[in-house]
This record gives structure tokens, sequence and C-alpha cells, in this order.
């Protein structure tokens, strides 16, 4: 037994779909909580701009995330091997493009060049599709006894 799969961090791929459901909850957590504490703090707009969030969140789920989600349940559930890395819940592509969300994101936020109000409503389009993403992943968890 080599040393990578005497250490490496296994769990079964029930338990990714947990895990997997788990990081979409806590991304999404993270976008909408930041949305919402801006949002009450600038007072201005606020239902048209949590209004337009939940409306393009949603559209961009049906359009794309529900896609995304679905493949990467589909993947988890044909991993061939007992006990897939606890870091397989996504392909090496999604952990890229993660990487290039997450600091544009950042980026977007800290060189202040997009209107605060714009990007906070972008915020929470983005976090709505990853939070019903993660429910379908822990409904396949749940449905995967």
């Amino acid at each position: 037994m080599n040393f990578w799969n005497k250490y490496k961090p296994s769990v079964s791929r029930r338990s990714l779909l947990m895990i997997a459901g788990c990081v979409w909850t806590l991304a999404g957590g993270i976008l909408i909580t930041r949305t919402l504490v801006q949002l009450i703090i600038m007072r201005q707009f606020l239902l048209l701009e949590l209004f337009l969030g939940l409306v393009f969140g949603i559209a961009f789920y049906l359009v794309l995330f529900a896609r995304i989600s679905k493949k990467h349940i589909y993947r988890i559930n044909l991993i061939k091997v007992e006990d897939p890395c606890f870091f397989s819940f996504f392909n090496f592509r999604s952990y890229i493009l993660m990487i290039i969300m997450i600091t544009g994101g950042i980026t977007l936020r800290k060189l202040n060049i997009i209107n605060p109000n714009i990007l906070w409503t972008f915020y929470l389009t983005m976090g709505i599709p990853l939070a019903i993403s993660a429910y379908r992943f822990f409904y396949s968890w749940a449905k995967n006894k």
C-alpha cells in the first residue's frame, strides 16, 4: 500500500453527496448573507434588488446550475472506487472554476469597479442557485440510503 492510499481522506460515495451539499450551502449562504447585510445597511431599492436577485437567481439555476448539480450528482454516483477521496465531490475543472469565481468576486468587491448595488444583486443572483443546488445534493443523499 503506497503512502497516498494509506493516508488519503476517504469517505463513502453517499457521504460525498452530503459534503457537496454542505460546500454548496456554505458558498450560497456566504453570498446571500453578505448581500442581505449590505442591502439592509444601504436601504436603497431594497425590495427591488431582492426581487431582481431572486428572479435572476432562479433563472440562473434553471438555465445552468440545475444541469451542473445534476452532472455532479451523477458523477459522484458513478465513482467506481469504493471509498473515494473526501475532495472528489468536485472534479478538477470545477475546482478551477470555483477558484476563478471566488477570486473574481473578491476582486470586483475590493477594487470597487462595479457599483455596490449591482454587485450585491449579482452576489444574490449567484447565491440563490448555489443554495437550491445544495438542496439537490441533500435530497440525493437522503434518497441514496
